[in-house]
């Protein structure tokens, strides 16, 4: 009877090791999302609905949906909405089919191919204030080496932090530089799990190069695709490092009629500048609403492409 209590235990507790070990695992991620995460994330959600003011001993008052009424009527946050997806659309759209061109190249085989793929990363690794700063002096209005070589076919001089539509057109290229190698090496990872035998099969079937990439390597790469277009519209939406570091006066108005200042810095603007936390709070709930809705629709007409193509 001892030896039979005996083995139920030990097969009683064996059962219990096999099911609850995995969740003891993955338990000091949920432990730190939690803390971290989801418990900063809801409270800003509470914050939102008060009429928080930090200098003010941190007093608030309820004010329910107030906050996202404000911000609806506020002419500088659609402003700021708007340059934000201008810059989203000019920085992800060139990025990720640079990047697709770029992987193709280093597939092949190349002289010093792995110094080549590990130089793509280079940008990525670069501090983000280092690379702004370069770029802030390439454009600059004056002594910049964009308008150096503008000017030798003929075009003057352009104030590149002035207009809105060259101060987009120049962030972007600062996205672009930093993330479009990052995105290549990933492509590159995908292209080198696609069975070789397909592209033999291609090359006696007298396909060409373009056709192979056109009809093998990128319908084989749309789970990627999809991926990197959904980070990057995640990541576009969030923008506020490089417009912040853009502005020569490292103000968070993005420009002297807010000609590139994104949503993220507008949210910047009112918590720690205007100090009214309730409306940086709804600003950023808004923010996560559109990040979230821009990312079903980047990945639902992703699918539908490729169910189309298919």
């Amino acid at each position: 009877m001892a030896t039979y209590l005996h083995q139920a235990r030990r097969a009683g507790l064996s059962r219990l090791d096999t099911k609850g070990s995995p969740y003891l695992y993955i338990l000091p991620f949920f432990l730190l999302f939690g803390a971290f995460g989801l418990f900063p994330l809801l409270y800003t959600a509470y914050v939102s609905f008060n009429d928080w003011d930090l200098l003010d001993s941190g007093s608030h008052r309820w004010v329910g949906l107030a906050n996202y009424r404000e911000m609806l009527q506020d002419a500088y946050f659609w402003n700021a909405l708007g340059n934000t997806l201008s810059i989203w659309v000019l920085s992800t759209v060139p990025q990720l089919l640079a990047a697709l061109w770029i992987a193709h190249l280093l597939n092949h085989r190349l002289r010093a191919r792995t110094a080549l793929r590990m130089g793509v990363l280079l940008p990525n690794v670069t501090s983000i204030v280092a690379v702004t700063i370069v770029f802030t002096q390439l454009f600059g209005r004056d002594f910049g080496m964009v308008n150096w070589v503008l000017g030798l076919v003929g075009i003057g001089p352009i104030d590149w932090q002035a207009n809105t539509w060259s101060s987009h057109l120049a962030i972007s290229f600062i996205v672009a530089w930093r993330w479009t190698g990052y995105n290549a090496l990933i492509y590159l990872a995908s292209m080198q799990a696609i069975p070789h035998h397909l592209y033999e099969a291609a090359d006696l079937d007298g396909a060409s190069q373009a056709q192979q990439f056109r009809r093998i390597t990128v319908p084989m790469l749309r789970p990627t695709i999809i991926f990197t277009t959904v980070i990057s519209t995640i990541g576009g939406l969030q923008i506020m490092a490089e417009p912040l570091l853009f502005a020569s006066s490292q103000t968070p108005t993005g420009g002297s009629d807010r000609q590139f200042q994104t949503v993220a810095l507008f949210m910047y603007e009112q918590g720690f500048r205007e100090f009214r936390f309730g409306y940086a709070s709804a600003v950023a709930w808004t923010l996560c609403l559109v990040i979230a809705i821009f990312a079903i629709i980047n990945f639902l007409l992703t699918r539908r492409i490729a169910k189309d193509e298919d």
